[in-house]
């Protein structure tokens, strides 16, 4: 079954030869371990605990969920067609749920060294010089993505309130406050660019020559004063938006509003910075419990 069911992938489903031979391997994994269990156990005849029981053992053996996972979509292609063939009625892959892939958590800087950074680092007295500052300001301060920032135009910055005006994914807008030491920088930025910049361009950050940022620069320009200050594998503007949120939250803001904020659609996607928290929480407890 297992020859004929491959022979339907390849020249029927059209599927690659290196899915083919993924599926064959996979199948024939499993049946191997159903004859471990007993040797008259039939791959056709394979009950949904016994692949529960399998991809439960690949977990115990060290293989990623995602590995795993992928084994489990052979089985389920594997015995649609077994029900498509008339020789079997049911699915015993579709009651099994594909392993959960373990929770990545974001990288972000400490509350001191962001400030060291921003602080710190020796920007020069120079258009460049502070606009880097601006850029590196405005992603810490406001949580911005980087399409984000590249995007910000002049007349977003609203002075009397203190707010910028995002456009954020699907076109949404939302108004996110400016602190007042960013204010003051918005400001000194307006009056040397005004200055030293003659352009009619409607963006907000520009390139000494005038023209719009893209993002390498502001990935380069992101990475050249970190480095500075702090030893990381992975800096990007995004690590400045991960701070903002962590910072936000470690200092108990509302996690609604920190949704609100960083413009996500659902409090799903803000919730992964709540990890950080708990982490930090069981690394008090058991620094400090008497039976931690």
């Amino acid at each position: 079954m297992i020859r004929e069911f491959l022979h339907w992938l390849k020249y029927e489903k059209r599927f690659s030869e290196h899915t083919v031979n993924s599926y064959k391997s996979d199948l024939e994994q499993f049946e191997y371990f159903l004859k471990n269990i007993d040797k008259d156990l039939k791959l056709e005849t394979a009950t949904t605990p016994a692949i529960k029981s399998w991809i439960v053992n690949l977990m115990e053996n060290g293989y990623h969920p995602s590995s795993a996972g992928r084994k489990l979509v052979a089985l389920n292609t594997y015995f649609k067609y077994l029900i498509r063939e008339n020789i079997r009625e049911d699915n015993p892959a579709s009651g099994v749920r594909t392993p959960k892939k373990p929770t990545r958590l974001v990288k972000y800087l400490e509350e001191n060294e962001i400030l060291k950074v921003l602080e710190s680092c020796t920007y020069e007295e120079s258009f460049e010089g502070l606009r880097d500052n601006l850029i590196l300001e405005l992603l810490y301060g406001t949580g911005i993505r980087l399409s984000e920032l590249i995007n910000l135009k002049m007349n977003d910055f609203d002075k009397s309130s203190g707010t910028i005006k995002v456009l954020g994914k699907r076109n949404k807008e939302r108004i996110i406050p400016v602190n007042s030491t960013l204010r003051k920088k918005m400001e000194e930025y307006f009056l040397l660019r005004k200055s030293e910049i003659s352009t009619d361009q409607p963006f907000l950050l520009l390139t000494a020559k005038g023209k719009k940022l893209y993002p390498m620069m502001v990935y380069r320009t992101v990475k050249k004063y970190v480095e500075q200050i702090v030893e990381r594998t992975t800096i990007s503007p995004h690590v400045l938006r991960h701070s903002f949120a962590t910072h936000l939250l470690n200092r108990g803001a509302d996690i609604n509003a920190i949704k609100e904020l960083l413009g996500h659609a659902n409090l799903a996607a803000t919730q992964i910075y709540t990890h950080h928290s708990i982490e930090k929480l069981k690394k008090v407890h058991k620094q400090s419990h008497p039976r931690g």
